[in-house]
């Protein structure tokens, strides 16, 4: 009987091919299918998103609390609430809810276009591109929703400083930078609430869609 050695039993077995428990076409489905429905969840998100803002600004507008809350900032810096002021805020507040709705609406729109688009039976190539574009679409909503709520608050600010000029009314020092200051730390703590949102709820979905697309890559490369 032959003689056991260890370290030669040892080097064969590590010799030894492994065989792969999927192989490539079989892990690109998986992957592909991962990846869509992570896009299909993002949609869906973006749907509740754009049904809940609805919800609201109907009620908002049919209850008046916007408004209300508004005019007592004019009041408070010592303007009157004049038949022409509630009208002209009435009309802008609508036009920047229904500008705002119809962004959100649009960019549903265009991640219900991007879900149906990736198929599972798409090439490769094409696969890794669609993604990307999809990944560019989340980062200009994202983007844009942050760029409304300045350019609203923005709009609002410029409003109350002409609603005050045209009661000939001048703020002093310390009511106009109290103004500007708490303008200002408004507004960044909304950018930064919207930032976080966008970062827990898309941020975990995008996060786990990059390492996909990662792999989707290192295939595509694999088959070059």
């Amino acid at each position: 009987m032959p003689e056991f050695d260890l370290d030669s039993f040892k080097k064969t077995w590590q010799e030894q091919p492994v065989q792969q428990k999927y192989d490539n076409s079989e892990i690109l489905q998986m992957l592909n299918k991962k990846s869509r429905n992570y896009v299909k969840y993002i949609f869906w998100i973006s749907v509740v998103e754009f049904l809940f803002f609805s919800v609201m600004g109907i009620f908002y507008l049919m209850q008046g609390e916007e408004s209300n809350s508004f005019l007592k900032v004019l009041e408070k810096l010592g303007a009157q609430k004049t038949p022409e002021v509630k009208h002209n805020f009435a009309t802008i507040y609508l036009i920047l809810k229904v500008l705002s709705l119809l962004v959100t609406a649009y960019f549903v729109y265009k991640f219900y276009q991007n879900y149906r688009k990736i198929k599972i039976e798409e090439d490769l190539k094409g696969f890794i591109i669609r993604i990307i574009k999809f990944k560019k679409t989340v980062n200009a909503f994202i983007l844009i929703s942050i760029l409304l709520l300045i350019a609203f608050t923005s709009i609002f600010t410029a409003f109350i400083f002409y609603a005050l000029n045209s009661q000939s009314i001048e703020l002093n020092n310390s009511t106009l930078t109290g103004f500007i200051i708490g303008i200002v730390l408004s507004t960044g703590l909304s950018v930064l609430l919207i930032w976080l949102y966008y970062r827990v709820v898309y941020g975990i979905i995008m996060k786990r869609l990059d390492k996909n697309l990662k792999q989707l890559k290192d295939l595509d490369s694999q088959e070059n």
